[in-house]
């Protein structure tokens, strides 16, 4: 079980790092949206209350639905009688699986491609590209806060596009990344906090604070290790998570945030929100690419030394309980 676990786990991540991820179609993070999406106007009521309780049951039935297929998944295979066959098929469709809850090669593409307009002096068209990975109006940016938004978004998602569903994979196997996915995507959709969503997203947006608390300060100590690795400036990378990662309105963002600003050597500000780090407030393609690799590498470090041993462990005491 820890074997086949672990062996799910990388395979998942040479799968993202080599393909990337697939059409919508066939995608069943984009499946969980467009279950979010379908739900959602049944639930919007003019009572906060009552619009508060739809946000409750679309979340508890979403994640229902999603982790009980997992575990329909997971008893299908366990039913195949040789051992050898049942390890490979678990792996491969583990793998398959646990590798669409994570964007690894995603986000690095989508930060190219704001790279790429950029350089071909298309300004609109970085914009369009950064507001597909980040939550703000892009329209009236400028070419260097495009580039901020890009490094800040790749900080931010190095939690909720890897290192969250991890953990929770390393805790409790695909239900549990899944549950992760379900509720990362709800709250990326309806968690906003406007008039529209400040209701039915209540729910979504508490239930993902809750679950990225412990994920986010661990990426971002495990970015600061990837940091010393990298040869960037890992001793203000800690000094400025620890400084600054609780400065942001979201109580977990500002960690890994914090922490590759300070690896960095850049200032990351929103004004009338957040300042983090004390470096430089001019961004340039090196910072971008520089920030893709501290992702990959803190992606495959947390693998190792948090997941890893997370996996052990539980396997250590499901042993000894019944022993």
């Amino acid at each position: 079980m820890i074997i086949e676990s672990i062996l799910i786990m990388f395979f998942a991540l040479a799968i993202d790092l080599t393909f990337g991820d697939p059409r919508n179609k066939f995608h069943p993070t984009a499946w969980i949206g467009i279950l979010i999406a379908k739900l959602t106007p049944y639930l919007k009521n003019s009572a906060d209350n009552l619009e508060r309780l739809g946000g409750i049951f679309l979340i508890l039935t979403t994640c229902l639905f999603v982790t009980s297929v997992m575990f329909f998944l997971d008893f299908g295979i366990s039913l195949i009688s040789i051992d050898y066959l049942s390890v490979i098929i678990s792996v491969i469709a583990g793998g398959i699986l646990l590798k669409t809850t994570i964007a690894i090669k995603g986000m690095e593409t989508h930060a190219l491609e704001v790279i790429r307009s950029l350089e071909n002096n298309n300004i609109i068209s970085a914009r369009d590209n950064l507001s597909m990975i980040v939550k703000r109006n892009t329209k009236n940016l400028d070419k260097n806060h495009i580039l901020s938004g890009v490094v800040e978004s790749i900080s931010e998602n190095t939690v909720d596009g890897i290192t969250g569903p991890l953990f929770y994979f390393g805790l409790f196997g695909l239900p549990g990344a899944f549950f992760y996915r379900v509720i990362n995507t709800a709250d990326s959709m309806i968690g906003y906090k406007t008039n529209i969503f400040k209701n039915l997203g209540w729910f979504a947006a508490n239930c993902d604070n809750v679950l990225n608390y412990i994920p986010s300060r661990l990426t971002g100590l495990v970015m600061i290790f990837s940091a010393m690795i990298l040869g960037n400036d890992w001793k203000r990378s800690y000094k400025i998570m620890m400084r600054d990662g609780k400065k942001t309105e979201s109580p977990n963002a500002g960690y890994p945030m914090a922490a590759i600003a300070g690896a960095l050597g850049t200032k990351f500000e929103k004004i009338n929100h957040y300042s983090l780090g004390d470096g430089t407030i001019s961004f340039s393609k090196d910072h971008v690419l520089a920030s893709i690799t501290l992702m990959k590498v803190t992606s495959v470090i947390f693998c190792g030394i948090v997941v890893v041993p997370v996996i052990m462990i539980l396997s250590y005491l499901g042993w000894w309980i019944n022993a």
